[in-house]
């Protein structure tokens, strides 16, 4: 990614009016609203109503909080740009999409959603012990405070391209928005906003969609400029591990890539929203399907922007100074005879930014309260009045520090690869301890401990490994070829155009050299699965040599259903009351019975046995 200090705009360069700045103000101001709205007039009373909604929320809004909160800016800009520049292999990431989530809605869903807790690294602790946990925990906000700052300051640089401001100014203002209203209205608010946001993304999608096909004379030039380029392929057809996007990888290593969204504390939360279990998975399916939908539209977008650019790249003649500028540059040129509408995309990519960023911040506040507070200092240790302070005073402290972090992104580069490899470090790893606890029921805390530590050192060295000597060029991600044979003089006339005609009639091969180690070309659709497979295999091991969890003592609604024929039939040995409760409270709420309802039934059952066993003893003694 590029970084923009100043405007660098070339002649004729489109900005915003003053109808566009309106409806971006507009989106600004109508999450301040909801956020004032549920922080002054719909207060949430304690913990439980300002993280999960009371547990009562509607299955349509969350599923829609959850399109807007996992597609963020980073998808709508960078998805187009790959397209761009590399073909429609990508399309294909979704093939495994759907069989995941069923996967998830069935293995990982049912457990997390049986024990109702706040924090899905709550589990943990009592599969593994306190020390998991917080392992746990602190690699989930290692990676929320990395990742944040990368998903703030790519829209930055969309609104730079089309108005000119500066991302210094812009960012503070729009963070100081996020923080506000995630502050002071919890969970019900940033789901609301997510479903304003969200509607806005899809409109600015739609948008660019339908005007930019028109001015480009249709779906059949879009797709014949693009033929003729050969951006239209298939992904590869073997099964090698070096083959960037093939089949094999899209099939089998990117179903692994998906299965985090499964123990993500950011989507778990918000199941943890709808009251029962059926829901929850409906929820999923609905969250799973509008995602895929406008990862397609993206898609579409990148193969447009190529139609509209075919013969004269906007990277080359500085019309664009970052790749991830292109798509504002498109739109601009498309809309900038409807008033407005651009100030609408933009809006829209910075409502999935913002969507991400107030997701991130609340569940960082719950995790820090249960996972962080409460375990150090007790369930019991504040008030609710104290709670509320820490929760709003984690979301403002979090944000301030994610939005100072935006201009260290902006300035060294390296710290921004480090960031954007950071999940796929640390997914693989998080995602073993969770599946060893789940589906390896005798792997002990040391076993769970050590192979996740394992698997995080392990991928460390793989990525990391690999984005250095993709900084040296040794390695190169080939692109597809650009012209600038159908720019104008203007364009031309400040440029080196011997130099740029032959460097945009070329095509940039992959040049893998032999001093690389092999596990270096290794297809990032398979990083995922590298670390799962390594910490699993850690885990296991260690278990044997320090010694199986004994079967007996593992509680059955730790395990997920799928394995929970290998335990021992009876008592729930190592459940507490309180997780028997909620286990059983849970299994109720799939059949649409209320805790009080199944209270009640519970002492009606009791009352009845009582009447049975006393007729039996009155029979016994007339006899």
């Amino acid at each position: 990614m590029e970084v923009i200090s100043e405007p660098t705009a070339a002649a004729g360069r489109l900005l915003f009016g003053i109808a566009d700045y309106v409806v971006f103000s507009a989106m600004l101001l109508g999450c301040v609203a909801i956020g004032v709205y549920f922080g002054f007039f719909k207060v949430a009373v304690n913990a439980e109503q300002y993280l999960l909604g009371g547990r009562r929320m509607a299955m349509f809004p969350v599923a829609v909080s959850l399109v807007a909160s996992s597609i963020s800016g980073i998808t709508l800009l960078g998805t187009p740009t790959e397209l761009y520049l590399r073909g429609t292999q990508y399309v294909f990431i979704n093939v495994s999409f759907f069989t995941a989530s069923l996967f998830i809605g069935f293995t990982y869903l049912p457990v997390f959603h049986g024990l109702r807790m706040t924090s899905n690294y709550e589990y943990l602790e009592m599969r593994f012990g306190k020390s998991a946990r917080l392992l746990g925990s602190s690699l989930f906000i290692v990676g929320i405070i990395s990742w944040i700052p990368i998903v703030m300051y790519v829209p930055a640089l969309a609104f730079n391209q089309v108005t000119g401001i500066n991302v210094h100014i812009v960012t503070p203002i729009v963070c100081a928005v996020c923080i506000f209203y995630t502050c002071v209205g919890g969970l019900k608010a940033v789901v609301w906003t997510d479903v304003i946001q969200s509607v806005l993304m899809f409109m600015a999608v739609i948008l660019v969609i339908v005007k930019g096909t028109i001015d480009v004379g249709g779906l059949a030039t879009v797709w014949q400029r693009n033929v003729d380029s050969g951006r239209i392929e298939l992904p590869d057809l073997g099964f090698e591990l070096t083959a960037r996007h093939s089949w094999f990888g899209f099939l089998v290593g990117n179903f692994f890539g998906w299965l985090p969204i499964g123990v993500s504390q950011m989507t778990l939360q918000r199941f943890a929203s709808v009251e029962s279990l059926p829901k929850a998975r409906m929820t999923m399916w609905v969250f799973i399907t509008g995602a895929m939908f406008l990862i397609m539209m993206s898609c579409y977008i990148g193969l447009l922007t190529y139609a509209v650019f075919h013969d004269c790249d906007p990277l080359i003649t500085k019309q664009a100074s970052a790749k991830d500028q292109l798509v504002p540059l498109l739109v601009m040129q498309a809309l900038e005879d409807l008033p407005g509408l651009p100030g609408i995309f933009v809006a829209g990519i910075f409502s999935a930014a913002l969507s991400s960023m107030s997701t991130a911040l609340n569940s960082v506040s719950a995790v820090v309260l249960e996972d962080f507070f409460k375990t150090f200092y007790g369930q019991d240790a504040l008030s609710e009045r104290q709670t509320d302070i820490l929760l709003k005073s984690v979301v403002v402290i979090f944000g301030i520090l994610c939005t100072s972090l935006v201009f260290v992104v902006e300035k060294l580069g390296t710290v921004l690869q480090l960031s954007m490899s950071l999940d796929a470090i640390s997914n693989g790893p998080v995602l073993g301890v969770f599946t060893a606890g789940m589906f390896l029921p005798w792997v002990n805390t040391w076993g769970a401990i050590l192979g996740g530590l394992a698997g995080l050192i392990f991928m460390g060295w793989v990525v990391l490994g690999s984005q250095a000597v993709m900084a040296t060029g040794l390695i190169t991600i080939p692109s597809k070829p650009v012209s600038i044979a159908g720019c104008s003089a203007d364009l031309l006339r400040h440029l080196n155009t011997t130099a740029i005609t032959a460097a945009a009639n070329s095509t940039i091969t992959a040049d893998a050299a032999s001093s690389v180690l092999p596990i270096y070309r290794v297809s990032y659709l398979w990083y995922t699965m590298m670390g799962l497979v390594v910490t699993l295999v850690a885990a296991m091991v260690i278990s044997l040599v320090t010694g199986k969890r004994d079967l007996a003592s593992v509680d059955r609604s730790l395990v997920t259903p799928l394995m929970r024929w290998v335990l021992p039939k009876g008592r729930m040995a190592s459940a507490t009351r309180v997780d028997r409760v909620r286990s059983s409270i849970s299994t109720y709420e799939g059949y649409k019975v209320s805790q009080h309802q199944w209270w009640a039934s519970k002492c009606v059952s009791a009352v009845k046995m009582q009447v049975i066993f006393t007729n039996d003893q009155k029979k016994k003694e007339g006899s």
